[in-house]
């Protein structure tokens, strides 16, 4: 061992390994807006890009964009995080979908929180201007086993089908639009249990657990759980959506929704529930504007559009014959009311004019059923 060559008290200077930085080619290649703090990874859609784009375009990873080594993952049976063989449809460019809505963070729970309060303002209205006095004993029964049957019709699809599928399309901005959804869903069947337990409190002789009963064993509702029961089991994340958004909501929904509920209520002397079911019908509304731009997109794609087209027409083939069947067994409510100012017919043909006119956007094929 040496002697220290420092002079006496004075501690010897030590020498330390020091990092070598190189310039990595990211790193060190120069291109216009190096300096910039904007986002332009990406095209907009429009002439500059919207927050929406910007929190919410390429969150999800995808190597045909930036992952050029590949998957930094995948399952163990093989298939990379997103695999685009989730589904049976194709597109040149699934990144080309925007949403229309342009539904981000913020705008979910915004939007979700007003509709929540709009939904308990109104309900304290009611219970101070005794609003529920004017209801008659059969739109009171009505209203116990049809619209809390309802209720699990929006649970199901809320948490089985679009809570269920929403990670599995290949982009962030697909799948950000399905996770509200879901929200939507879930948030109105929430609704609509508590203006049941309201209903419950505020009216003599309402039995706010006669929907179980309903759901379960009534031979009205036993064709719309069954579709709801079907839509769960579908493997196709895209089938799933179209299957739902498309042609139950059309053929089942907007039918019990807008034109039962929302138009025989107010002559039996309920001005609250139409203000309840609004808001899901508000939802719905928002939620088939981004589905129709996104199969709008898929069947007019550059390379794709014909494959793309028989695939849904074959899906139309499928679930449009389940949901009339569905629609069709629930005939027998209409005549429940005591007054009844609009007939089941009249009705079904509206829910039916409503799916030709979305099929048509789509360029799709009118099933057998919807051409009689």
């Amino acid at each position: 061992m040496s002697a220290s060559t420092a002079e006496p008290g004075t501690a010897a200077e030590r020498s330390f390994p020091k990092p070598q930085f190189t310039d990595a080619e990211a790193g060190a290649l120069e291109f216009p807006s190096s300096r910039s703090r904007s986002y332009n990874y990406f095209e907009p859609a429009k002439l500059r890009a919207t927050t929406y784009e910007d929190v919410t375009f390429d969150v999800q990873p995808d190597p045909e964009r930036h992952l050029s080594q590949g998957w930094l993952y995948g399952f163990a049976d093989g298939p990379g995080g997103y695999p685009q063989d989730w589904t049976a449809l194709k597109s040149v460019d699934w990144h080309r979908f925007r949403d229309p809505n342009e539904e981000w963070e913020q705008t979910i729970f915004r939007n979700n929180a007003n509709a929540v309060r709009q939904v308990q303002r109104n309900l304290a209205n009611a219970a101070l201007a005794d609003a529920y006095d004017s209801w008659t004993p059969a739109w009171s029964k009505f209203v116990e086993r049809n619209l809390g049957a309802w209720m699990h019709a929006e649970n199901g699809l809320g948490l089985h089908v679009f809570t269920a599928v929403q990670r599995s399309g290949p982009t962030n901005m697909i799948n950000t639009a399905v996770a509200v959804n879901s929200a939507h869903k879930l948030r109105f069947a929430q609704d609509l249990a508590l203006y049941n337990l309201e209903l419950g409190d505020v009216l003599d002789g309402f039995q706010g657990s006669a929907h179980r009963e309903v759901w379960q064993d009534d031979p009205v509702w036993q064709g719309v759980r069954r579709n709801v029961e079907l839509l769960t089991a579908a493997s196709d994340w895209a089938e799933a959506l179209f299957a739902t958004n498309i042609v139950f909501e059309q053929l089942v929904g907007v039918l019990f929704r807008s034109h039962l509920l929302m138009q025989i209520a107010a002559r039996n002397g309920d001005y609250v529930t139409p203000s309840i079911v609004g808001s899901g019908e508000h939802d719905y509304n928002r939620d088939l504007a981004y589905t129709r731009a996104l199969f709008v997109l898929l069947t007019r794609d550059d390379e794709h559009r014909d494959h793309n087209r028989e695939v849904l027409n074959g899906w139309l083939r499928t679930w449009v014959p389940l949901s009339i069947d569905a629609a069709r067994a629930l005939q027998p409510i209409w005549s429940q009311p005591q007054e009844r100012t609009v007939e089941f017919a009249e009705s079904f043909d509206v829910a039916l004019h409503g799916l030709r006119s979305v099929l048509a956007d789509l360029d799709l094929e009118l099933p057998e059923e919807l051409n009689r």
